[in-house]
């Protein structure tokens, strides 16, 4: 016997989903002032690859003519690669010239770039982000930023003669929320500290306990907390006016240390896009089309089970471009390419595949005489296996595609970083594209179905592919 779902199940559950996609796709934000604040990131915060939106090459040497080891060019290029990676960048190339000390790199622009200015886009990249510990919290000037926060820029007096500790004795950063006794929770990032670190923070905490000591990421004050016990454990805590998504920005730069020497540019340029935006609307209207067509056909071809799946196919699709742009602070960010789009609209047919099965399954049962609930049970049941099958083999070849050309893997060395990014996207994306296809095409649609098939009058047996007065 079929276990029911409430009726209300479809309606919240079909309304949830179509909320979220919306949010996902067109994102949340607002406007302070003239500076927009995104509250949740949609496709138009999705950092698309070099050869959609062009990008930045620029070649590095070290500053005031600082002969740098082997080893040490390798180190920095490490720690770009690391800052790459935490800002949500797999599409890039960094090669290293050791004999004549030379980085040379490229990288997508930025999702909300404008003025398409080198200089400053090789910023991101290339700044030293030193973290340190200072006594007091006087500083020089006063800006704000893009979303209306206030800067505090430039230590000064006390401030900046004296570091106390720097970012070296940082092991580990992370997000998190904290809140206080009778405050509301506000977003932090914590910091876990080495040994040395450790009982550095000790002497710094037993010596300040009372006072001011104030964090800074570079020249700009970060945070300016009172120290109100000593700590000994290793693990601190930044504080400040944090959101979700700028406090795990800053763990992120923590996490990926400052450069080994300061980088001087000596050349920089755009590159041009090989597909160009022009190709990626067409691309989204032919997407759109070709998503009105699958509606269509599995409305007419499967009748209620094809309307729910078509719902389920707006949640996968939501789902995945929330995954590709950060809609979850938490997670990170990629670079959409163009094999990252072809893995997508791979993993939206396979979506289609799965809600073909478990309904041709449906319509088989229902022909074979049994009754709408045996039919939805022995249907959705048969169809599992056959879905699992061929899904798992592609969950398979993803992770593959993932850990053998990702970022930071044991072929680089073979086909490079540039062909590793653009064949990483490809996986990253149909891999989030099969776990959204379990978590909306096999779980979220045959909770509706089962739902839906509460109500009397989607009770009939032509809704599902049975036969109506004799006649299929």
């Amino acid at each position: 016997m079929m276990k029911r779902v409430p009726k209300p199940v479809f309606f919240i559950v079909a309304l949830l989903i179509l909320a979220f996609t919306f949010t996902a796709v067109f994102g949340i934000s607002y406007y302070n002032g003239d500076n927009k604040v995104t509250v949740i990131k949609g496709i138009s915060d999705i950092r698309w690859g070099i050869d959609i939106s062009g990008g930045v090459n620029a070649t590095f040497k070290p500053a005031d003519d600082y002969n740098a080891t082997k080893e040490e060019m390798d180190a920095a290029k490490a720690t770009i690669e690391t800052r790459m990676i935490s800002s949500g960048i797999t599409d890039y190339d960094i090669t290293v010239d050791s004999s004549n000390h030379k980085i040379i790199v490229s990288f997508p622009w930025k999702s909300d770039e404008k003025s398409f200015d080198a200089s400053e886009a090789i910023n991101e990249i290339a700044a030293t982000a030193k973290l340190t510990f200072r006594p007091g919290n006087s500083y020089e000037t006063q800006t704000v930023d893009k979303s209306g926060n206030v800067l505090m820029k430039t230590p000064t007096g006390d401030t900046e003669a004296t570091v106390l500790m720097d970012g070296s004795m940082v092991a580990d950063a992370s997000a998190g929320m904290q809140q206080q006794q009778g405050s509301n929770p506000e977003y932090v990032v914590n910091l876990k500290l080495t040994e040395e670190g450790k009982a550095k923070f000790a002497e710094i905490t037993s010596e300040y306990n009372g006072k001011v000591v104030s964090i800074w990421m570079d020249d700009i004050m970060i945070s300016a907390p009172t120290v109100n016990a000593v700590i000994t454990d290793g693990n601190a805590v930044i504080s400040g006016s944090f959101t979700a998504s700028s406090a795990t920005d800053l763990a992120n730069k923590i996490k990926a240390g400052a450069l080994p020497f300061a980088l001087q540019t000596i050349s920089y340029g755009n590159i041009s896009p090989t597909l160009g935006q022009n190709a990626l609307l067409a691309m989204g209207w032919a997407a759109a089309i070709a998503f009105a067509i699958i509606i269509v056909i599995m409305i007419a071809f499967y009748r209620l089970p094809g309307f729910v799946a078509v719902i389920s196919l707006i949640g996968q699709l939501g789902l995945m471009v929330a995954a590709i742009s950060r809609y979850f602070p938490i997670f990170s960010s990629s670079t959409m390419t163009l094999p990252g789009i072809a893995g997508l609209i791979l993993s939206i047919g396979m979506g289609v595949d799965c809600n073909v099965i478990t309904a041709e399954r449906i319509k088989e049962e229902m022909r074979g005489g049994r009754t709408l609930d045996g039919a939805l049970e022995k249907g959705t049941k048969n169809s599992l296996a056959a879905i699992i099958d061929g899904n798992m083999t592609v969950i398979i070849v993803s992770i593959i595609l993932i850990m053998v050309f990702g970022p930071s893997n044991i072929l680089s060395f073979i086909f490079g970083e540039s062909t590793t990014g653009t064949i990483y996207a490809f996986g990253y994306t149909l891999l989030i594209g099969v776990i959204a296809n379990f978590v909306m095409g096999v779980f979220f649609s045959r909770l509706m179905l089962r739902s839906l098939a509460g109500w009397k009058p989607f009770r009939k047996a032509w809704l599902y592919g049975g036969v109506k007065n004799g006649k299929a």
